[in-house]
């Protein structure tokens, strides 16, 4: 049977981010996306200037009953970018209504030291509740940092700062913890750990002289897609750090406008053919 993702993320229009990335990476991965919008925005918020936003807050908790009354079962509950901090109750919710569901949370809050103008101070206080009922996170360094409560401008300085925050994350609940986009001294990795192992991993990549929206969500949805079909963590970090170093890379290679987001579209066979890298390494 196909698994099932109910994928409580928005929806934006310009910009490759978010759903507009989810829905095919973890499709083509052989996986059914069941989008639970949280919003809607005409085009993502770096750099499109005043975009067009609806908050779906009033949405949320009536699909989960529909879902409910249907009996319809979700093998992975997968949240990321609230528009609230109600929203945060309703992801709750859905994690309650499906407690054999894998639970991710992809703690969208932050970037390069600083919260986004969209997530407000309540919400980041009540996304470490969300963190805490989940069995994944992924953020990035400065959500990391957020989420400890530390400043957002922490950045790790070794290997034994980056496995620090990694195990007092995962002391907050979550068994699994990815933190993207670390940079100590020279190097550039995902780093995670499996606390059920006691293992901690990293994935080192090749960056670019440019950044690019949502590739956090890139990396989460098929990070998500890898551990959904049997994967360990170490490989599926490593595969979504190879898929994202390609598109990146790729995208790269055209000079397109960064505001765009990453020509995903073009690498999605990388996916389709299941291709293997062994990058990953113990931290």
């Amino acid at each position: 049977m196909i698994k099932k993702i109910a994928a409580i993320h928005d929806l934006s229009g310009l910009g490759r981010c978010s759903l507009s990335v989810i829905l095919p990476c973890m499709s083509v991965m052989g996986l059914q996306v069941c989008p639970v919008p949280t919003a809607i925005l005409s085009a993502h918020t770096g750099g499109f200037g005043e975009v067009e936003m609806r908050d779906l807050t009033d949405y949320i908790d009536p699909a989960l009953a529909h879902y409910k009354r249907l009996g319809t079962k979700f093998d992975c509950v997968y949240s990321g970018f609230l528009a609230s901090k109600e929203q945060v109750d309703h992801c709750l919710g859905f994690i309650k209504a499906y407690p054999d569901a894998l639970k991710v949370v992809d703690p969208v809050m932050a970037d390069n030291g600083k919260p986004y103008r969209t997530c407000g101070e309540e919400l980041r206080r009540r996304m470490k509740d969300l963190a805490a009922a989940a069995d994944i996170i992924t953020p990035n360094v400065t959500e990391a940092a957020m989420l400890l409560g530390e400043d957002p401008s922490y950045i790790p300085r070794s290997r034994s700062d980056v496995k620090s925050m990694l195990a007092r994350l995962s002391a907050l609940g979550p068994g699994t913890v990815v933190i993207t986009s670390v940079y100590t001294g020279d190097e550039s990795y995902n780093a995670g750990f499996d606390a059920a192992h006691n293992m901690y991993w990293r994935v080192p990549f090749a960056r670019v002289n440019a950044g690019y929206p949502g590739t956090g969500d890139v990396f989460a949805a098929v990070l998500t897609g890898s551990l959904l079909k049997g994967d360990s963590l170490p490989i599926a970090m490593n595969r979504a750090s190879a898929f994202l170093e390609l598109a990146i890379k790729t995208t790269y290679s055209y000079g397109s406008d960064t505001r765009e987001g990453i020509m995903f579209e073009r690498c999605l066979g990388f996916l389709w053919e299941e291709k293997d890298f062994l990058g990953y390494e113990a931290l």
